[in-house]
């Protein structure tokens, strides 16, 4: 299954490593929709630490996050200077705000509680940065798909276990053929038999567990 990272690519990849259960999915929009589902597993397992920011303003508690932000993972802003400070002396910021996830209006904000005081904003600055967990993409351009290259064959096998799960929704019950490389069990199962190995053989690949 050699190729580059492209959504085209991986698609065609994909579209040959479900032989005839590929039938079923006929569409473009199919095969983006399995391999978007595998790259979302992929969150779990090969965590993107990214660096945001923003200018913080004093009383206000909401701020807009990156498109691409899966999880927020820790702040910056404020956590040094708290470490050197003494609570008695005039540049201790105080208790620092929290960070949630909230949604407002059908867009997903930061939400920093308490909101920073005008003394968080003059002792710490207005540039509030942290750490964020990015979610992964399959991208048209091989270059901004954010899966390394070496997990090639772990998104292609993850998809193909996301196509089974479909095919068990959808209730079909005879046996298909796929070709999954892993030379290890027969080429007739069911989908939901299918579906549980690949799920299983991703979930031991993926930690490491197996060569």
């Amino acid at each position: 299954m050699a190729g580059t990272m492209s959504r085209a690519d991986l698609a065609a990849s994909l579209k040959i490593a479900l032989n005839d259960a590929a039938e079923v999915f006929v569409n473009a929009e199919d095969m983006g929709r399995l391999l978007d589902a595998a790259a979302q597993d992929f969150n779990r397992h090969r965590p993107r630490t990214q660096l945001g920011s923003f200018v913080v303003t004093a009383d206000v508690s909401q701020y807009p996050v990156p498109a691409d932000l899966y999880l927020f993972k820790s702040p910056l802003w404020g956590v040094a200077p708290q470490v050197r400070t003494k609570p008695w002396e005039k540049t201790w910021p105080g208790q620092l705000p929290r960070v949630q996830i909230v949604e407002v209006s059908g867009a997903r904000m930061l939400h920093l509680v308490p909101a920073p005081t005008h003394h968080q904003v003059n002792v710490l600055g207005s540039d509030y940065r942290y750490y964020y967990l990015g979610r992964h993409v399959i991208d048209e351009d091989a270059n901004k798909t954010t899966i390394d290259a070496g997990d090639r064959f772990l998104l292609l096998l993850r998809a193909q276990a996301e196509a089974m799960r479909e095919l068990v929704n959808r209730n079909i019950k005879k046996p298909v053929q796929m070709r999954d490389g892993l030379n290890s069990a027969p080429k007739n199962m069911t989908p939901s038999a299918w579906c549980e190995k690949l799920l299983a053989e991703w979930e031991m690949k993926i930690e490491g567990l197996a060569a």
